[in-house]
């Protein structure tokens, strides 16, 4: 078992015919992913990487049954792609593009929970299903199948503490990155509700950082569940009212500071490590503790 994503997932690659669309679609074909075709507008007709290329997500999932869109399209089409795909009937949307307006992905966001689509992104670098499906950019050798349900805030600190993981012998069900924008399609806590109910899912690992109230959200939830579960908040150390790297890391107003972070967690009875070895020496023994 996993979330979101699996073997089945029928893959349309919007944006495709660029250097950064046909770059990961090789990746991820190479890694086994369905990957059934791609889409730009005006391409039609095309053929890349042995995938047909329609000009509109419609007569790719037409031709195909896609369920599932990957878009590596440029900031200023991004928004109106991710409504392309979802209008067209995809469930699953995963906006890897950085630098998409707040202002763009407000009603997006909104409007593909109304179409009861999901959006991962935008500014992620998407998700894996280790041994199924690559449906993203992230490194893929590093990954590994297992127990271990893990959700990230941070590109570079997944790497890092998967890579961790993987080195201890703690695969992982899923990994998602949901990606450091204020608005997002998928947040923190529907992460760990799917996660909990997934049977293939014994344990978790929650990378956050400063910024927004998510993380608080998922550590109310976790309040009285049985799951072994650690944390990570990064930017523990920015200066009050700065933009740290990612577009939503900013605390303002005293709220998404790493304290509070902090202190949510560890009223949920989820401990806060600083560094990556720290967090997986802690999960091992929790699991081991829980027999997982």
């Amino acid at each position: 078992m996993s979330i979101i994503i699996n073997k089945n997932s029928k893959i349309l690659v919007q944006g495709i015919t660029g250097k950064e669309g046909g770059f990961h679609a090789k990746q991820m074909i190479e890694y086994g992913s369905q990957v059934v075709g791609g889409c730009t507008p005006g391409k039609g007709g095309l053929t890349v990487l042995d995938r047909p290329v329609w000009n509109t997500v419609a007569e790719g999932r037409a031709a195909t049954g896609a369920d599932t869109s990957i878009i590596f399209v440029p900031a200023a089409g991004a928004a109106d792609a991710v409504l392309e795909a979802a209008h067209a009937g995809i469930k699953t949307i995963v906006c890897i593009t950085e630098g998409v307006p707040i202002q763009d992905m407000v009603p997006v966001a909104a409007e593909v929970k109304r179409l009861g689509a999901r959006m991962v992104g935008p500014n992620c670098p998407g998700l894996i299903t280790p041994g199924e499906c690559k449906l993203g950019i992230m490194p893929a050798h590093i990954f590994s199948p297992g127990p271990v349900g893990f959700v990230s805030r941070s590109g570079t600190l997944t790497y890092q503490a998967v890579d961790e993981l993987t080195r201890n012998g703690l695969g992982q069900s899923t990994c998602v990155g949901i990606g450091g924008d204020p608005v997002i399609g998928t947040s923190f806590l529907d992460c760990v509700k799917m996660f909990i109910d997934d049977p293939a899912t014994k344990a978790l690992v929650l990378i956050g950082e400063i910024g927004g109230g998510q993380e608080e959200e998922a550590a109310a939830f976790l309040q009285g569940k049985d799951i072994p579960c650690v944390a990570m908040i990064a930017g523990r150390t920015a200066p009050p009212g700065k933009r740290m790297g990612h577009a939503g890391a900013i605390v303002s107003g005293g709220v998404g500071t790493a304290q509070g972070k902090v202190d949510a967690f560890m009223k949920a009875g989820v401990p806060v490590l600083d560094t990556t070895q720290e967090l997986v020496a802690e999960l091992k023994k929790r699991m081991a503790t829980a027999k997982v």
